[in-house]
């Protein structure tokens, strides 16, 4: 078996097409390296929905915009002497939004 990885989209539609020409899924998974189980997921995943593309990530939601990280950023090059702890300050007098000093840039 091959390493842990992401099948793409193009992969997933051909292993799709090889089921539905009327292929066995213990063949196609053969056929592809992958394992059984990763095929008969997508196929029943695909029976359901109708589609064969991943789901979108279940990350954590970030709570800035991309204009917020420039203004962070920004604040931060103006006055290099500024501690993460003045700059989050600075950002929660401005906005109304806490952010974490751990995720401040390293400017």
């Amino acid at each position: 078996m091959s390493s842990r990885h992401h099948i793409d989209d193009f992969m997933r539609g051909r292993i799709i097409g090889k089921i539905e020409e009327g292929r066995k899924i213990t063949d196609v998974a053969r056929e592809f390296d992958i394992a059984h189980s990763v095929v008969s997921r997508l196929w029943k995943s695909f029976k359901t929905t109708g589609m064969c593309s991943r789901r979108q990530g279940g990350g954590r939601v970030r709570c800035t915009t991309p204009a917020e990280d420039r203004y962070i950023v920004l604040s931060a090059k103006r006055n290099r002497r500024t501690t993460a702890q003045q700059v989050a300050n600075q950002f929660l007098a401005a906005s109304g939004k806490q952010i974490s000093r751990k995720l401040l840039p390293d400017v």
